[in-house]
């Protein structure tokens, strides 16, 4: 997959189905805090199974510190690996994916969290830190490792239906993102005052001939005609 224009705080990255995905890095506070708010799920398990097991005596201890080592480890793997997030990083609204905005996988779960305690030396997560600062989409090593990258969970908005304006075809080759600019106008431009949608759709004049409201309707046929619709 080809990537990537930074645009603001986002990454750009375009799927060869031609969709252009945006991802937006998140820094280094929503991701100590949802590591923070993991550490206390995990201290209170340990805590509940300890209080389980110690009826058990030896053989319960050494049940506790297999979990204990589950949770260290498996914890963040497993929960990344098949849902893309900690509890934390959910609550915080953060998502781990591939850099290239793919779902993780397991290897990439594996690798970004073994990676974990080289990032912790010499204390106080120095090393990820440090890495995430001269990275600038805010990556630590094992995020560079394992080619993944936290992102801020895009929201999930309803798509506004195009006005039904019959198709038409485009006057001349666009590329992917100028499709997909053309395509999110038509989506969001009637929720825009009319001033203000006419503005916008005055700069693409080149492309329709018109102005005004003229050009706007016309957005909407070209639009209508790149996904089919006659």
């Amino acid at each position: 997959m080809a990537m990537d224009a930074l645009l603001d705080n986002r990454r750009v990255v375009h799927t060869p189905e031609g969709v252009a995905l945006q991802l937006t890095p998140a820094g280094a506070l929503p991701r100590a805090l949802a590591w923070g708010v993991d550490l206390v799920i995990r201290v209170l398990l340990l805590v509940v199974l300890g209080i389980a097991l110690q009826m058990l005596g030896k053989f319960g201890v050494g049940l506790l510190l297999i979990a204990m080592f589950c949770l260290t480890w498996g914890y963040t793997i497993v929960c990344e690996a098949l849902y893309g997030a900690t509890p934390g990083k959910r609550l915080l609204g953060l998502k781990v994916v591939a850099a290239d905005g793919a779902p993780l996988g397991w290897n990439g779960a594996v690798v970004r969290n073994l990676l974990r305690t080289v990032d912790m030396l010499p204390f106080g997560y120095m090393i990820g830190v440090t890495s995430s600062l001269f990275d600038r989409h805010g990556r630590r090593l094992g995020d560079l490792v394992a080619g993944s990258q936290v992102i801020h969970a895009p929201a999930t908005h309803s798509r506004q239906r195009l006005p039904e304006v019959p198709g038409q075809p485009l006057p001349q080759p666009l590329k992917t993102h100028e499709q997909a600019l053309l395509l999110a106008f038509a989506e969001r431009a009637q929720g825009l005052p009319l001033a203000r949608r006419n503005e916008l759709a005055n700069l693409a004049s080149p492309l329709t001939g018109r102005s005004g409201d003229a050009a706007t309707q016309q957005l909407y046929a070209l639009a209508n005609g790149l996904l089919g619709r006659q």
